[in-house]
């Protein structure tokens, strides 16, 4: 993790033991989940995407959409939930995106969504929980 100061912080013993295996590998280690392995991907109900680190909302469910790539898609996040660095890893050029409360990884912002934001966040579905509207 880089060396910015979120609001929650824990040790990596205390993640390891809040996040499963595979949510630490993404989560804390800027890892990717396998694509069409998450059933938040097939989420439609009404209600809100939350960080599984700190139960941050991130994400309404009215701003996802099937992009077709087999991650969860949202056009835009919850006002201040996400903050915003340039990955360099495997010889490409990126945004990443994590959680502006705990600073987990949640994915990758591209600029080839649809309307009206133009913006795809291409979020791994084991970094969110899913609450529905009540």
């Amino acid at each position: 993790m880089d060396t910015h100061a979120y609001p929650v912080t824990r040790t990596d013993a205390e993640w390891r033991t809040r996040l499963t295996p595979e949510q630490y590998a993404v989560m804390r280690g800027h890892g990717t989940e396998r694509p069409g392995s998450c059933a938040l991907l097939y989420e439609k109900r009404a209600g809100t995407f939350s960080c599984v680190g700190c139960d941050q909302p991130l994400f309404e469910s009215k701003l996802k959409f099937e992009s077709g790539t087999g991650w969860p898609s949202f056009n835009d996040p919850v006002p201040g939930s996400v903050e915003t660095t340039t990955d360099r890893s495997y010889g490409m050029v990126r945004t990443e995106c994590h959680c502006a409360r705990c600073g987990s990884h949640l994915g990758h912002v591209f600029e080839d969504g649809p309307p009206p934001t133009g913006l795809r966040y291409c979020i791994n579905g084991v970094a969110l929980k899913f609450e529905p509207a009540a």
